[in-house]
């Protein structure tokens, strides 16, 4: 199968881990290969495409401002380590991405964040207006507050769940090596590049190996465990060389990857989640103005609702019907069902008179509703 094209692709997360960002010996950023990965992204965001960041790098920041000595960290250095780092990290993409007149939005995850509906809501919302507003967000696992039963572990696996939350369709991770080979290419000198994997099968895991780096977590099997979570959630991923400097010029030019191909796109496989996963906590019934206008695309306001039934949170999935009861969509619900009943029926001005604040004009967004047949 042929690969896919750094063109073809609108909204891209690009991993950076900390062994690339960071010089192991020395302890400091590798500024030279930043500014140039800086210069890559620019261009691709003044060619009008979204472009987000998953930046390791806190701890190995912060190791080094405190001067600790080398050698596995308890979980509290770590933590206290990345609080440190956490403030050196965002300075540091702010000023890159400043220097072509870009703004850098910092935001800290966790696991939860990505996991429970209302805190992935709220994430997801975030995501997108710095992308509405053109900035490029900066996103990292906070480390100051995640232990080892909550915490991802790696950032190829947040990456992928950035990826998917963000509904992005291209998920590129950075590495120390150009790709997924079909053996160890340290100890295989015949080692062969894969170029493109059109499913994750047996074969494929069994070809992963382990992490090398002291600054990395990952590994190439943490990078296939990605590529599964990329995949099913509707984004391509690819495997590339951080080494060089200008990694994403060198994709766009044909350079050596793997690709991760996807069979869906991210919209249709949210939808699906949405449709046939998530088990309903309420139902909401609007007027035919508003069937119409679902029908042609838009969003649900709270103006065209009639009646709230059900006790369901922010996040939660509800069923919409039309005034004659059918079955009209389903959709996640941008309100708790208390607020949704004293919004219901009301024009935006009203919202915000009745909640005290500018809250969020749609009841349900149209990338959270699937229509039914």
């Amino acid at each position: 199968m042929a690969s896919p094209e750094l063109s073809q692709f609108r909204r891209i997360v690009v991993k950076v881990g900390s062994a690339l960002l960071v010089d192991s010996d020395k302890g400091e950023v590798r500024a030279s290969w930043l500014a140039a990965l800086a210069d890559d992204m620019a261009k691709l965001h003044r060619e009008g495409r979204d472009v987000l960041v998953v930046s390791s790098g806190s701890i190995a920041l912060g190791r080094s401002r405190l001067k600790l000595p080398r050698g596995p960290l308890k979980l509290e250095e770590s933590q206290a380590a990345a609080a440190v780092g956490q403030i050196a990290l965002a300075r540091i993409w702010s000023e890159v991405l400043g220097a072509h007149g870009i703004g850098a939005g910092q935001i800290l995850v966790t696991l939860q964040d990505t996991e429970e509906r209302r805190r992935y809501l709220n994430a997801r919302s975030t995501i997108g207006k710095l992308l509405e507003w053109r900035a490029i967000p900066v996103i990292n696992e906070n480390d100051t507050v995640a232990t080892n039963e909550i915490r991802y572990g790696d950032n190829d696996r947040l990456a992928a769940r950035v990826a998917t939350m963000a509904s992005a369709d291209l998920l590129v991770l950075l590495s120390d090596i150009d790709g997924l080979y079909d053996a160890p290419p340290k100890n295989n000198p015949n080692a062969k590049l894969i170029p493109v994997v059109d499913s994750i099968s047996s074969e494929i895991e069994a070809v992963a190996g382990d992490a090398e780096s002291e600054l990395s977590r990952g590994g190439m099997r943490t990078k296939v465990e990605a590529a599964k979570i990329a995949t099913t959630g509707g984004t391509h991923m690819l495997i590339a060389s951080g080494k060089i400097e200008h990694p994403l010029q060198a994709i766009a030019d044909g350079g050596r990857c793997t690709w991760f191909l996807t069979p869906a796109n991210p919209i249709t496989s949210r939808k699906r989640w949405i449709a046939g996963t998530l088990e309903p906590k309420g139902t909401l019934t609007i007027d035919a103005g508003a069937v119409t206008a679902l029908r042609a695309g838009a969003s649900l306001l709270p103006a065209g609702v009639i009646k709230v039934e059900g006790q369901f949170a922010r996040g939660d999935a509800v069923i919409v019907r039309g005034p004659d009861a059918s079955e009209v969509g389903r959709g996640l619900i941008a309100y708790d069902a208390e607020v949704a009943e004293r919004i219901k029926g009301r024009s935006s001005p009203d919202v915000m008179a009745i909640l005290g604040i500018s809250g969020r004009s749609e009841m349900i967004h149209r990338d959270d509703l699937v229509m039914g047949g």
